[in-house]
């Protein structure tokens, strides 16, 4: 077993009762927009909306806030991980989000992208948004379930 030398009452973040709530409020409410502008492409690639649009037209329009987001989405993370990073390192729901996570950001930025950008037919369109909002989705899953693990 992996021994790391911590003490959570050090952490400036355990320190306020205001700080842990802000980060966790900014996290959730930046991936709920990196999400969103990500589900918004996937759900033209699904044709379910936005039909006069393409998906590059989508893209181009939503590509910087997905990319502002997540990026907030990461360091908020990674403060928040560093209020007591021994309980979440030994959290297995903690490990899958961020497996899901890096799984989720490498396909939105290659396959996802491509598809998008070359406006891909109805049925690799639509297998590569419902996969996009799959992978999501289990980012989104494993982020709720670590509070209960």
């Amino acid at each position: 077993m992996l021994q790391i030398p911590y003490d959570p009452t050090a952490n400036p973040l355990n320190n306020n009762e205001w700080s842990f709530p802000l980060f966790e409020c900014i996290h959730i409410a930046m991936f709920a927009m990196s999400i969103g502008t990500i589900a918004i492409v996937d759900f033209r690639l699904l044709g379910l909306a936005m039909r006069r649009q393409s998906p590059a037209e989508l893209m181009k329009a939503t590509w910087l806030w997905t990319l502002i987001g997540l990026t907030i989405v990461i360091m908020t993370g990674l403060v928040i991980f560093s209020s007591d990073p021994v309980r979440y390192y030994y959290n297995p729901a903690f490990r899958y989000k961020c497996i899901a996570l890096v799984g989720a950001i490498v396909y939105n930025y290659t396959i996802h992208r491509k598809a998008a950008m070359s406006n891909a037919g109805p049925v690799v369109g639509g297998l590569v948004g419902s996969v996009s909002l799959l992978l999501w989705i289990s980012v989104v899953f494993a982020g709720i379930f670590y509070s209960f693990v």
